[in-house]
């Protein structure tokens, strides 16, 4: 875990670059629910509606308290979110960022790629939901098995969490597995061997965070997703969201020219980690909201 503070987390965070225009793309799915907050000061202020700097420090520092508690969930979650980016996607989406400069134009780099084959695309998007749940489970203080409770949550998710949401069906699910990612998601995980996933390193990082041994693990993946998905295949019929239109609205921000929709993901996949930059928000604003409600 790391030794910084909630606030160092949250102000580190980027106020630009490829994964903020990204999630700004996709404000026509969710308008009005995702500003950028990199300030722990803003965000106290945004949260609490308070305006009295005694108090402002008051809830900051109890944050940050509740934040370094062990007994608490708050730093796994953090640490769940940030894990999703391994260390070479993180370098690749450096080199991408630095290749493609301020107008994140992928022609010429994205010849370089290799898109990754549907069932890693599948397993990764079944994982990342899973963590999704980890991560809940963890700030509400549940067991890592509360299936039922964190689907039900997903109806009243807003701000940070539902445009992780909208950004992993749009850009893990939709774009490089089409309309039918589900299926596909529960028919790989179904097909994989237990060796196969367990090397998988994705799953690696967020097995920790599952209860009992692979195999139950490999259940709680494909029953939260099982669960999840009348309401999944709801939001994306509500919001209008496609293949095509994820696809138009990456165009409308990036170059993308004419490459195919799997190398369009594998290159957002690189040079984006919206889990980690929505989920430092979400844990900050929790927090927030708890140490408000506890002074």
């Amino acid at each position: 875990m790391s030794d910084e503070s909630i606030p160092q987390l949250l102000e580190a965070l980027p106020q630009d670059g490829m994964t903020v225009t990204m999630l700004r793309g996709l404000d026509w799915v969710v308008p009005g629910e995702w500003s950028n907050v990199t300030s722990f000061e803003q965000l106290i202020t945004e949260v609490t509606g308070e305006s009295d700097q005694g108090i402002i420090q008051a809830v900051g520092e109890r944050a940050i308290t509740l934040y370094h508690d062990d007994s608490q969930g708050y730093q796994r979650a953090v640490w769940l979110f940030q894990s999703l980016d391994s260390v070479d996607k993180l370098a690749g989406g450096a080199a991408l960022v630095d290749k493609v400069g301020d107008a994140f134009s992928f022609l010429g780099f994205l010849d370089e790629l290799t898109p990754e084959a549907d069932t890693t695309q599948a397993i990764d998007a079944g994982i990342k939901f899973a963590a999704e749940l980890g991560a809940f489970c963890s700030t509400n203080g549940l067991p890592g098995d509360s299936v039922g409770d964190f689907v039900g949550a997903l109806s009243s998710y807003a701000r940070e969490d539902v445009m992780r949401l909208a950004a992993w069906l749009s850009f893990d699910c939709l774009l490089p597995l089409g309309p039918d990612f589900l299926a596909k998601i529960l028919e790989k995980i179904d097909g994989m061997a237990d060796e196969h996933l367990g090397e998988n390193s994705l799953f690696q990082r967020v097995s920790g965070f599952l209860p009992g041994g692979l195999g139950e693990q490999r259940g709680t993946i494909r029953s939260v997703l099982d669960q999840a998905s009348g309401f999944l295949t709801g939001f994306v019929d509500m919001k209008g969201l496609s293949q095509n239109s994820v696809f138009e609205a990456v165009r409308h921000y990036v170059d993308v020219g004419d490459n195919g929709l799997d190398y369009v993901a594998g290159a957002i996949d690189l040079g984006t980690n919206y889990f980690e930059h929505t989920g430092i928000q979400t844990v900050s604003r929790r927090l927030v909201s708890r140490a408000f409600g506890e002074i």
